[in-house]
């Protein structure tokens, strides 16, 4: 039995860790929200008076941040959770932060000499619950090994992409793609509507012809076809806008950083901006096909 600190106890953290202790691990928890601390209490989870106490206890920390400059304010500097944890303490950041960070984060690990991986993840809240998650791993080979006994009890897709910050720029291409996917699956089924096919139909086709692709196939954003996704829910999320948004910014501030050409994830940042803008930042993304039947009507 390993003792694995959590920091972040989310909609994501919170299954996450809850998975962790039914393999059998002791998880003490911490987070700044009472009602995540409530819910990681009702899986198992034990809650500790502090973040910086519960690193200090434990031989495994694993954080779920919202950004990057709250994961290096957390664990660097004399008050951070480097400096509290004992030595040669695993650090895992499933955070979604941006790849400078994520190096930044592991720089300070190796002076403070602690082993890390930045892990970032793919599979929304229901991944998350059932323990499905894919992980996209950066470090060394030997952080690796470290953590992925870990990672499988969570997920079931462990990926080394590299080194330092390889698992963050995995994430951001990904979740491009999925950004650009999702609008183009939405922008088609519109069309359709327009042309007079019923959305069972394009699917049929589309499903097993050359558009097929995830966010057709698996999250489908109109009701029907795919009974699990979350237009049969009126877009309870799932995948917030607002988290998409926030990964297509880290794919266009890593594009301008890069100096790669991103046309269509610049394209897809602007409409998730403006579909984010009019009070769509809770619903899941793939609502966002019901603004763009609205733009439609309105042309």
């Amino acid at each position: 039995m390993t003792t694995i600190a959590f920091i972040g106890l989310g909609n994501m953290g919170g299954p996450m860790a809850g998975n962790l202790v039914k393999a059998g691990h002791s998880v003490l928890g911490f987070d700044l929200a009472p009602a995540a601390l409530e819910g990681a209490k009702a899986r198992g989870v034990v809650l500790a008076d502090s973040a910086k106490a519960a690193v200090a206890a434990s031989d495994v920390v694993i954080t779920m941040l919202p950004s990057g400059k709250h994961v290096v304010a957390a664990t660097t500097g004399a008050d951070g959770l480097f400096a509290a944890a004992r030595p040669g303490t695993l650090f895992i950041d499933s955070s979604t932060i941006d790849v400078a960070s994520a190096r930044a984060f592991h720089e300070a690990a190796k002076a403070a000499g602690h082993a890390s991986v930045d892990a970032p993840v793919s599979g929304g809240v229901g991944g998350a619950e059932a323990g499905t998650l894919t992980f996209m791993v950066g470090g060394t080979d030997e952080a690796f090994g470290a953590a992925k006994p870990l990672l499988e009890l969570m997920g079931k897709k462990i990926v080394h992409c590299g080194g330092a910050g390889s698992g963050q720029a995995a994430k951001i291409c990904n979740n491009m793609i999925l950004g650009i996917s999702m609008i183009a699956v939405s922008e088609a089924f519109v069309l359709g509507e327009k042309l007079g096919l019923s959305h069972q139909a394009l699917y049929d086709v589309a499903s097993t012809s050359s558009g097929q692709c995830w966010s057709l196939t698996t999250y489908c954003p109109v009701p029907g076809p795919v009974p699990t996704s979350p237009a049969n829910r009126d877009y309870v999320p799932g995948f917030a806008a607002a988290l998409m948004l926030k990964d297509l910014k880290l794919s266009q501030d890593a594009a301008g950083t890069s100096g790669a050409a991103t046309a269509l994830g610049a394209a897809a940042t602007a409409l998730y901006t403006a579909f984010a803008a009019e009070g769509n930042e809770g619903k899941d993304f793939s609502g966002i096909v019901e603004w763009i039947r609205t733009r439609a009507d309105e042309t």
